[in-house]
């Protein structure tokens, strides 16, 4: 376990095996490739210093090595260009594992009520069929046929866990599956535009929603393609602003529609074309126009607004600020996160009291038991209080 948590931080630093030894000789510690793979195929223990060394270049805490997962992700699809090779891929992986394990972990911690709220997944084997998927999410998350502000957020109130990347840009877009076989999990990159962050996150929503094992793979991504475009513009909202029947599609209006529901303009055609407001022909002469003006890579006007996971962070502020969890525990599996100075240069939890040597234990808790002895309390019996009550009644 201790090679793989290695292997895996040191994908996360985007290092190979030579890089690291590299990293580590320069920092005083001789090592080569071969003793790095020695290690991480745990065929060799490497000694506390490496591990120290190792966590400072690879930028985790050293207890980010001897964390120990216990959760288990099951993939179910993973958009992404061929050139991303497959390690990467293994890296994303393990990490959003990580992040779902602990966002879990959280959830269930400060919200033990809280009820998963995704509708039963459904056989979805027709592009009408995964209409229907959609609108039967929008109407468990009671969204109406209204523009849909904050997708990634609206999702982590539902408890869906979303993990941003923010990695390789063109060549991943997104990741879904379940943790534990009951906690969805989606992954999004959030290197590329608002608009297309939120349509993966659609797309990988109905990948958690649809059943589409009875159909070939790529006709599995058209219909969640598809689940997506239905879910940010159902097809009476699509119809309402544009029409049953178009000969013409404004650029202007266009644009204005994206600003309104964070649905590219390429999008908007594609969707018209589906709906049968436009014609393929007519849509094929809109993506041409598109290529030749350049907004193919580019479009002319952007969604703006923020599209990123939030959940994680304020619930692990929540927890370390309040005690109930310590910040290395956060950051054994969340490296990247950091306390505030409010949370930092103020409570003292008794996670942090522990981790402290014997010695240093028993003599901040005499100086905290000195301190108290020296403090000035009133004393209030049971009929002031009563009569003090009665006085603000």
């Amino acid at each position: 376990m201790l090679g793989e948590r290695i292997r895996q931080a040191r994908l996360l630093a985007g290092l190979t095996q030579d890089a690291l030894a590299t990293a580590l000789t320069n920092a005083g510690y001789p090592a080569t490739k071969a003793v790095i793979s020695k290690y991480e195929k745990n065929k060799s223990s490497p000694s506390a210093q490496l591990l120290l060394l190792a966590a400072s270049i690879l930028n985790v805490p050293a207890s980010y090595f001897t964390h120990e997962p216990t959760s288990e992700v099951n993939w179910l699809a993973f958009r992404r260009r061929s050139s991303l090779p497959a390690h990467e891929q293994e890296a994303i992986k393990a990490y959003a594992a990580d992040i779902a394990e602990l966002q879990i972990e959280l959830q269930s911690l400060l919200y033990p009520d809280s009820i998963l709220n995704l509708p039963n997944t459904v056989t979805v084997e027709t592009a009408k069929d995964a209409e229907q998927a959609a609108l039967r999410l929008r109407e468990r998350w009671e969204l109406d046929d209204n523009p849909i502000d904050n997708l990634v957020q609206t999702a982590e109130e539902h408890l869906v866990v979303v993990v941003g990347w923010r990695k390789h840009a063109g060549e991943f877009d997104g990741l879904s599956g379940w943790c534990n076989q009951q906690y969805p999990v989606t992954v999004i990159s959030t290197v590329v535009d608002v608009d297309r962050r939120r349509f993966t996150l659609a797309h990988e929503l109905g990948h958690l929603v649809m059943d589409t094992r009875s159909v070939p793979d790529k006709e599995a991504e058209k219909l969640a393609h598809r689940f997506a475009a239905a879910l940010l513009v159902p097809a009476e909202r699509a119809v309402y602003e544009l029409g049953t029947r178009r000969t013409q599609l404004d650029w202007e209006e266009l644009k204005i529609l994206k600003r309104k529901y964070g649905f590219s303009l390429a999008a908007w055609i594609y969707r018209a074309k589906d709906l049968g407001i436009i014609t393929e022909h007519h849509a094929a002469n809109l993506y041409q126009a598109m290529g030749e003006r350049g907004w193919r890579k580019q479009e002319p006007v952007d969604y703006v607004r923020d599209e990123m996971p939030l959940k994680l962070e304020q619930m692990a502020h929540r927890a370390t600020a309040e005690g109930l969890i310590s910040p290395d525990q956060i950051r054994r599996v969340y490296p990247e996160w950091t306390e505030d100075d409010v949370t930092r240069s103020g409570r003292f939890t008794i996670y942090d009291l522990l981790a402290l040597p014997e010695d240093e234990q028993k003599k901040i808790m005499n100086d905290a038991f000195a301190a108290a002895a020296k403090e000035d309390y009133e004393i209030f019996g049971a009929n002031e209080i009563l009569e003090e009550n009665k006085g603000m009644a």
